[in-house]
């Protein structure tokens, strides 16, 4: 036991300065991406307290929603790939600001359009017809909300490919604060605003979009240089590289989505348990993948400079905190489920739906965090092809066949589909971590 014990100090002490220096740029990466997270908890929460019915509208609507947004959001976590890179190259970098916000407002036009007609096919979901007049009106006003959120991404991965990752990520913590205040006001009425339900959290969502992209124009206009001409080079490494990493988003965003669906069809009940626990699941994972998102800049600024030492301790240290983190909080939702669903809600039917389900999110977090420092590492490699083909590999080749077992043979329902996302996190952690190993190996040989 003392020598285990001695094992793991000594570990700790050998990667000590690689656990610091990740940590100082991932914290406020993890801040913002808890700023993410809470805007979409602090929705959910205001929400629930207004109906249950209210909620499931939402929960489908953000399905088929953040299925389409965020496709064009993966092209763009390609900017801080491309340019850590470069800077790890020693090739300037500053200049390509003014092409990403061009590229970021090009995608904005695209994916608005294309969220705001997806709302004509919502009467062929098959949904609970009283929920449909809802999700259709959620749907036509949060498709605007594009263009704050890209504008605010672009230049978000940016900054966080020169490390400068404290004012985009505290922006986002300000503005779950102002995202609360928004919906009570406009989802519940305030003064002379009237109660707007479904139509008011829409309101709130695209005004607190909209202003973190303005916000993040103003403290980058000093920078902006108008008269650059836009690199259609550069734009093209955005598609190539961040295409992969949308697919990706969009494999595993589907794969959540597609059980809130197949579930909102059963019951909105259903719908609303999945969307709790999807939540409380994806507040845990926010830590792994801020230190994943870290270790991707790094990795991909030694990989520019072909320093497989420093690849491999950043890898290491970048693993052992990914992987310990996600077991404490594995060890937190198993032993007090109870109390972490009633923060949400205190409805009676969804806590007893949920509870099971909360045990079998407790049992995959280290699973998750396996999976996503394995991706953050061969993004730092610009493997994002890899990326995608481990989601499809995970979620669909494995994953999916496992959930038609469990819920078509043996009526599982929605715990079901939980083991099966189990499955495929453990599949997709293994087939990065494969391929990781087997680049590093190839790192520099020329």
């Amino acid at each position: 036991m003392n020598s285990q014990i001695a094992d793991i100090k000594s570990l700790l002490s050998r990667y000590k300065h690689y656990f610091t220096d990740l940590l100082i740029l991932a914290f406020p990466i993890l801040i913002g991406n808890m700023g993410h997270t809470l805007i979409g908890a602090t929705d959910i929460l205001v929400v629930a307290k207004y109906n249950i019915d209210a909620l499931a509208a939402i929960t489908i609507a953000n399905s088929v929603f953040f299925t389409i947004f965020i496709f064009g959001l993966g092209i763009l976590f390609s900017i801080s790939v491309i340019l850590a890179n470069m800077r790890g190259e020693r090739k300037p970098t500053k200049q390509h600001l003014s092409t990403s916000l061009f590229f970021s407002i090009i995608l904005a036009v695209v994916f608005t359009s294309l969220c705001y007609f997806s709302k004509y096919l919502i009467n062929f979901g098959g949904f609970e017809e009283h929920l449909v007049p809802y999700i259709k009106q959620y749907i036509s006003i949060v498709s605007f909300s594009i263009f704050g959120m890209y504008l605010f991404e672009g230049i978000k991965q940016f900054l966080q490919a020169h490390e400068i990752v404290k004012f985009p990520n505290m922006l986002l913590l300000y503005s779950v604060v102002l995202n609360l205040i928004f919906d009570v006001v406009f989802v519940f009425g305030f003064g002379p605003v009237p109660s707007m339900g479904v139509k008011g959290a829409a309101i709130a969502t695209t005004l607190v979009r909209t202003i973190m992209g303005l916000v993040m124009l103003l403290y980058v206009i000093k920078i902006l240089n108008l008269k650059a001409k836009t690199d259609y080079g550069y734009i093209k490494q955005m598609i190539r590289i961040g295409t992969p990493i949308g697919i990706g988003l969009v494999l595993e965003f589907l794969a959540f989505n597609i059980i809130t669906i197949f579930v909102g069809r059963e019951s909105g009940l259903l719908a609303a348990t999945h969307n709790i626990i999807t939540t409380i699941s994806s507040a845990t994972f926010m830590i792994p993948l801020s230190i994943a998102t870290a270790l991707s800049v790094k990795i991909g600024y030694y990989y520019g400079a072909c320093n497989k030492k420093e690849i491999k301790n950043y890898s290491a240290a970048g693993m052992i905190m990914g992987v310990g983190i996600m077991a404490f909080a594995g060890i937190i939702l198993a032993v007090f489920p109870k109390q972490i669903i009633s923060i949400f809600t205190d409805n009676a039917e969804v806590i007893k739906i949920a509870l099971p389900i909360i045990s079998i999110a407790a049992m995959y977090q280290v699973f998750d965090g396996f999976q996503v420092v394995s991706g953050g590492i061969l993004k730092g490699f610009k493997l994002t092809k890899v990326v995608s083909n481990a989601v499809l590999i995970g979620y669909w080749v494995a994953g999916f066949p496992v959930a038609l077992i469990l819920v078509g043979k043996y009526h599982m329902s929605l715990r079901g589909y939980w083991f099966a996302l189990a499955v495929s996190l453990c599949v997709m952690g293994m087939v990065q971590a494969s391929v990781a190993r087997y680049k590093y190996n190839k790192i520099c040989q020329k």
